[in-house]
């Protein structure tokens, strides 16, 4: 009978896990979020070693699909930061969360919102 494909319940019901990247692709923008909610799932689980990867996935594809000053780059960006910080790569860690902050900085002014996230994001 062979082995069933991983990627459906069925072949006219894809698995709910899979139903953007087969229906939309894995650069569309609907398909990153959701990959990006599921890193942050995993980072809520503590598997952050999994997360970690996800989220660099997504990053690479944020900014090649968006552009690399793209708010949900940043977003990204923010989040595999705080990933990094979890797993105690500080220094990586760190620099991320400067590139976010430098960028909202640029695009949005000193006093926005984002900016002063992103700079608490820095203090932590």
């Amino acid at each position: 009978m062979g082995a069933p494909n991983p990627l459906s319940t069925h072949w006219w019901n894809p698995h709910p896990k899979y139903y953007h990247l087969l229906l939309l692709g894995p650069e569309h923008p609907d398909t990153l979020t959701s990959m990006g909610a599921l890193a942050c799932t995993l980072r809520h689980l503590g598997k952050y070693t999994e997360a970690q990867e996800l989220e660099m996935q997504v990053l690479e594809a944020c900014k090649k699909v968006l552009g690399p000053e793209h708010p949900d780059t940043l977003t990204s960006m923010g989040a595999l930061a705080s990933t990094l910080r979890h797993l105690g790569k500080y220094t990586e860690a760190q620099e991320l969360e400067m590139q976010v902050l430098e960028a909202h900085k640029k695009l949005l002014g000193p006093e926005h919102p984002d900016t002063l996230t992103s700079m608490g994001a820095l203090a932590t």
